[in-house]
């Protein structure tokens, strides 16, 4: 049966810590990877790749990177939309100042410089804290995003404010532009998520993550055990920023093409990215992708149901979003702060346990 072990058989210190120290989900997480690597860009067409497998992966890379900010570090941001804004313009002037150079490395290039402004404006967190630590962060977001509008040399003086992605190739296969196939953007995006999630996983179970959770457990307690809060806090904002970086890049270059930093990059991305940690759970990867799945999905789901099969008017639908939405995060903050990874977890240990009640 699922979840039944008759003991503990572990041998080593390695055995003791691995990821998944249950065989059945070892064997879960192996089975979910084929089918994403080796089945769905078999099956995958534009509808499904641009209305949930596309914004669920580059979704799921920012709430990994806030939630190693806010969930493992305990330092509230409001300002993911801003930063993801970062990535995305970073993004767009290297591929337009290099455009022979891989978009792998134009990624990669955009999270780093990301990351670094991310420290930046995670220096105030070295004072103040909480509400006022969400304040400084909500004045990067709005900074940011007029930074962004006002200095036309980041959008290389268009006259319309926009940036587009120009068109370029991985290994002769188009990753960006209107010529792109629906399983060549998936993959690209697929392999920073898998990356994402693996860096996130192993930073936060080892010593880097342990002094973040003692930052966030009691400061001024690690810091008398010899956590450095400066170095703790400031490579939380780093790291942080860097995933969100490279999210703000793939959702710029990779899902929409062309942006303007205010209807892409605009507060509403910031509250999004926060709600879907909030939802799938603080302090966990896998609650980072439940999160993820569930608010991209949610509108799917609901035009489908609401708009396809009971012909209620698209208005109507988009307001049960929010309701839907902020019912969940009030009961979630309540009765379940720590999301649905929480509930994943008990409902293993009850089929662990099962027909036992304790």
């Amino acid at each position: 049966m699922f979840y039944r072990e008759a003991g503990d058989f572990n041998t080593s210190y390695a055995e003791d810590q691995q990821t998944f120290p249950i065989k059945f989900d070892r064997y879960r997480y192996y089975v979910v990877l084929f089918i994403a690597i080796f089945v769905i860009p078999f099956i995958i067409n534009d509808y499904w790749a641009n209305s949930f497998l596309l914004p669920f992966l580059i979704y799921a890379i920012a709430a990994i990177g806030l939630n190693i900010l806010v969930g493992y570090c305990g330092q509230v941001s409001l300002g993911t939309g801003g930063f993801m804004a970062v990535g995305a313009y970073a993004c767009y002037k290297l591929m337009t100042a290099m455009p022979d150079v891989s978009m792998f490395i134009h990624v990669l290039l955009a999270g780093l410089i990301t990351a670094a402004v991310g420290v930046l404006f995670g220096l105030p967190s070295l004072r103040i804290k909480g509400f006022y630590l969400a304040v400084a962060t909500l004045a990067a977001q709005f900074f940011l995003v007029w930074l962004f509008n006002r200095v036309p040399w980041f959008y290389n003086y268009s006259a319309s404010g926009q940036i587009n992605a120009p068109e370029r190739d991985t290994f002769g296969i188009l990753i960006t532009g209107p010529n792109t196939e629906a399983w060549a953007t998936y993959m690209f995006c697929l392999i920073f998520t898998i990356a994402s999630a693996l860096v996130a996983r192993n930073l936060t179970r080892g010593s880097v993550g342990r002094k973040w959770m003692a930052i966030r457990d009691m400061d001024i307690a690690a810091e008398i055990i010899g956590v450095n809060p400066l170095r703790a806090k400031l490579t939380a904002f780093a790291v942080s920023s860097f995933f969100i970086g490279i999210s703000g890049a793939l959702f710029f270059a990779i899902y929409l093409g062309a942006v303007e930093v205010g209807e892409a990059f605009g507060i509403t991305k910031s509250f999004l990215v926060l709600f879907m940690i909030i939802i799938g759970g603080l302090g966990s990867i896998f609650g980072s992708f439940a999160g993820a799945a569930f608010l991209v999905l949610l509108p799917v789901l609901l035009k489908i149901v609401g708009v396809d099969w009971l012909g209620w008017p698209t208005d109507i639908v988009a307001h049960l979003q929010l309701v839907i939405v902020g019912g969940l995060i009030v009961v979630f903050l309540i009765a379940e702060p720590h999301g649905l990874a929480q509930l994943w977890r008990v409902a293993k240990e009850k089929l662990r346990l099962w027909p036992f009640p304790h």
